[in-house]
Protein backbone atom coordinates (compact mmCIF):
# COMPACT_ATOMS: atom_id res chain seq x y z
CA UNK A 1 0.00 0.00 0.00
CA UNK A 2 1.30 3.51 -0.88
CA UNK A 3 1.91 5.80 2.30
CA UNK A 4 -0.81 8.44 0.41
CA UNK A 5 -3.39 5.25 0.87
CA UNK A 6 -3.27 4.65 4.11
CA UNK A 7 -6.58 4.45 5.74
CA UNK A 8 -6.74 7.75 8.24
CA UNK A 9 -10.31 7.14 9.22
CA UNK A 10 -11.84 8.14 12.97
CA UNK A 11 -12.87 5.32 14.99
CA UNK A 12 -13.68 4.90 18.87
CA UNK A 13 -10.29 3.78 19.29
CA UNK A 14 -9.02 6.96 17.73
CA UNK A 15 -7.75 8.65 21.04
CA UNK A 16 -6.44 6.05 22.96
CA UNK A 17 -4.19 4.25 20.34
CA UNK A 18 -2.85 3.75 16.27
CA UNK A 19 -1.98 1.57 14.56
CA UNK A 20 1.33 1.04 13.12
CA UNK A 21 1.47 0.02 9.22
CA UNK A 22 3.94 -0.63 6.71
CA UNK A 23 3.82 1.55 3.76
CA UNK A 24 5.48 2.00 0.50
CA UNK A 25 7.03 5.75 0.15
CA UNK A 26 7.64 8.10 -2.79
CA UNK A 27 10.91 5.98 -3.53
CA UNK A 28 9.15 2.33 -3.25
CA UNK A 29 11.07 1.59 0.08
CA UNK A 30 8.78 0.51 2.91
CA UNK A 31 8.41 2.29 6.20
CA UNK A 32 6.34 2.83 9.15
CA UNK A 33 3.31 5.10 9.29
CA UNK A 34 0.34 5.77 11.89
CA UNK A 35 -2.79 5.01 10.97
CA UNK A 36 -5.55 6.48 13.38
CA UNK A 37 -8.39 3.75 11.83
CA UNK A 38 -9.86 2.03 8.82
CA UNK A 39 -13.62 1.54 8.46
CA UNK A 40 -14.08 -1.74 7.90
CA UNK A 41 -12.26 -2.89 11.12
CA UNK A 42 -14.17 -0.08 12.94
CA UNK A 43 -17.21 -1.98 11.54
CA UNK A 44 -15.62 -5.62 12.76
CA UNK A 45 -14.86 -4.36 16.43
CA UNK A 46 -17.56 -2.85 17.04
CA UNK A 47 -19.79 -5.98 15.72
CA UNK A 48 -17.12 -8.02 18.58
CA UNK A 49 -17.84 -6.00 21.00
CA UNK A 50 -21.73 -5.73 20.43
CA UNK A 51 -21.20 -9.53 20.82
CA UNK A 52 -19.53 -9.50 23.79
CA UNK A 53 -22.12 -7.16 25.07
CA UNK A 54 -25.13 -9.67 23.95
CA UNK A 55 -23.31 -12.42 26.39
CA UNK A 56 -22.84 -10.57 29.28
CA UNK A 57 -26.56 -9.79 28.89
CA UNK A 58 -27.45 -13.76 27.86
CA UNK A 59 -24.95 -14.59 31.63
CA UNK A 60 -26.86 -11.80 33.40
CA UNK A 61 -30.43 -13.52 32.34
CA UNK A 62 -29.56 -16.93 33.04
CA UNK A 63 -28.29 -16.00 36.61
CA UNK A 64 -31.60 -14.32 37.69
CA UNK A 65 -33.39 -17.20 35.99
CA UNK A 66 -31.78 -19.03 38.66
CA UNK A 67 -30.05 -21.42 35.91
CA UNK A 68 -26.52 -20.21 36.51
CA UNK A 69 -24.47 -18.93 39.06
CA UNK A 70 -22.58 -15.65 39.38
CA UNK A 71 -19.40 -17.06 37.91
CA UNK A 72 -20.69 -17.29 34.73
CA UNK A 73 -21.97 -13.59 34.67
CA UNK A 74 -18.42 -12.60 36.00
CA UNK A 75 -16.60 -14.66 33.57
CA UNK A 76 -18.26 -13.26 30.72
CA UNK A 77 -18.10 -9.49 32.16
CA UNK A 78 -14.24 -9.53 32.84
CA UNK A 79 -13.94 -11.84 29.29
CA UNK A 80 -12.33 -14.88 31.05
CA UNK A 81 -12.82 -18.39 29.73
CA UNK A 82 -12.08 -21.11 31.67
CA UNK A 83 -8.48 -21.43 31.27
CA UNK A 84 -8.00 -18.06 32.66
CA UNK A 85 -10.14 -18.11 35.16
CA UNK A 86 -8.19 -21.74 36.15
CA UNK A 87 -5.15 -19.79 36.21
CA UNK A 88 -6.12 -17.55 38.24
CA UNK A 89 -7.80 -19.25 41.06
CA UNK A 90 -6.10 -22.82 40.88
CA UNK A 91 -9.05 -24.68 40.39
CA UNK A 92 -9.65 -27.25 37.54
CA UNK A 93 -11.65 -26.15 34.38
CA UNK A 94 -14.16 -29.06 35.33
CA UNK A 95 -14.40 -27.86 38.68
CA UNK A 96 -15.06 -24.18 37.84
CA UNK A 97 -17.82 -25.48 34.92
CA UNK A 98 -18.97 -27.50 37.99
CA UNK A 99 -19.23 -24.48 40.10
CA UNK A 100 -21.77 -22.24 36.97
CA UNK A 101 -24.53 -24.57 38.33
CA UNK A 102 -25.95 -22.38 41.09
CA UNK A 103 -26.59 -25.68 42.99
CA UNK A 104 -22.55 -26.36 43.82
CA UNK A 105 -21.93 -22.89 43.42
CA UNK A 106 -24.35 -21.79 46.91
CA UNK A 107 -22.54 -25.00 48.35
CA UNK A 108 -18.98 -23.29 48.41
CA UNK A 109 -17.09 -22.48 51.15
CA UNK A 110 -16.04 -18.87 52.35
CA UNK A 111 -12.59 -19.76 50.83
CA UNK A 112 -13.22 -20.60 47.81
CA UNK A 113 -15.73 -18.49 47.19
CA UNK A 114 -12.76 -16.22 47.70
CA UNK A 115 -10.66 -17.28 45.59
CA UNK A 116 -12.75 -16.25 42.23
CA UNK A 117 -14.25 -12.83 44.26
CA UNK A 118 -9.82 -12.21 44.26
CA UNK A 119 -9.75 -13.51 40.34
CA UNK A 120 -13.06 -11.22 38.96
CA UNK A 121 -11.35 -8.03 41.19
CA UNK A 122 -14.54 -7.92 42.96
CA UNK A 123 -15.68 -8.33 47.07
CA UNK A 124 -16.78 -11.48 48.03
CA UNK A 125 -20.39 -9.43 48.87
CA UNK A 126 -20.63 -8.51 44.83
CA UNK A 127 -19.78 -12.62 43.62
CA UNK A 128 -22.42 -13.62 45.91
CA UNK A 129 -24.81 -10.64 45.10
CA UNK A 130 -23.97 -9.19 41.92
CA UNK A 131 -24.87 -5.67 41.18
CA UNK A 132 -26.26 -5.27 37.51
Amino acid sequence: MKKSNLPQDKSDLVNFTREVCYVKNENGKYEAELSSGWDVKTDALNSAWQDIANRIEDAKNLFLAGHSSPIHYYMELKLMDYSVLSGYTGFWKWRIKRHKNPKFFNKLNERKMQKYADAFGITLIELKTPIF
